[in-house]
């Protein structure tokens, strides 16, 4: 969407704030303790140039989309998790990237020229069924915060996400003051005032919901010292898991 506010007023219809974890880097260490799929590090490329997303690791198969280097709400480079990589028959390096959009969870082909690789080794995972987000650093649980998780009606999909892009929100703008947009796209609101139905981890300024309550429209709602404690750490990128039953 073209503002910020057009877009937050899509998420609030959906009543979303959602957090997603991408997959693992292949080859990153597991950390004692964590879950096989949570890892010390993943690793990210952060586009320099519009890439085209390729079905195959080939130059010469189907391009199923063209991604921008920006990220449309606040600007920043677009930063994708890196879940696979290898030389093609042609030369090429290229990256098995995650995508935002629909359908949720979508993989790709991405030429690794025009890129530049980074780390993070943040990760976070929501827990629909005890509506809770946990969030990982190296592997281990540094913060756990209650939330409020979308409502049997319009539920917070399930699946494997990531961080798009960190916005601090306008004062006085509803599920402020920071929002954490998501890859995810609810399942069931599919477009509102012009915007996609994305989901979001953001706060309940001017929205309330009750912490530990299915009550949302799709998004995760955050206590307002939560959020600000995450919108500080979590950048572009970040790999976001929802897990659980959405009842």
């Amino acid at each position: 969407m073209s503002s910020l506010r057009s877009w937050f007023a899509c998420c609030l219809a959906l009543g979303l704030t959602a957090v997603c974890l991408l997959g693992l880097t292949a080859g990153s260490a597991v950390a004692a303790g964590a879950p096989a799929r949570i890892q010390a590090t993943q690793q990210l490329a952060v586009l320099l140039t519009a890439h085209g997303v390729h079905q195959e690791p080939e130059a010469a198969t189907a391009q199923t989309e063209l991604v921008p280097p920006t990220r449309p709400l606040t600007g920043e480079p677009t930063t994708l998790p890196v879940i696979g990589a290898l030389t093609g028959p042609d030369g090429v390096r290229w990256l098995r990237v995650m995508l935002p959009g629909r359908p949720d969870g979508s993989t790709g082909w991405i030429a690794q020229r025009g890129t530049r690789e980074t780390t993070t080794n943040w990760h976070l995972v929501v827990d629909l069924t005890a509506r809770r987000v946990r969030v990982y650093r190296g592997g281990h649980v540094v913060r756990t915060f209650r939330a409020v998780v979308g409502k049997p009606s319009t539920p917070t999909p399930a699946g494997e996400f990531f961080v798009e892009e960190t916005l601090r929100m306008p004062a006085g703008e509803a599920g402020g003051p920071f929002a954490l947009a998501l890859s995810a796209r609810s399942n069931v609101l599919r477009e509102f005032e012009g915007g996609p139905g994305r989901i979001a981890i953001h706060g309940r300024d001017d929205l309330g919901g009750t912490l530990g309550a299915a009550e949302s429209h799709g998004c995760i709602r955050l206590a307002t010292a939560s959020i600000d404690w995450l919108a500080t750490r979590i950048g572009p990128g970040t790999p976001v898991n929802i897990d659980g039953s959405r009842d």
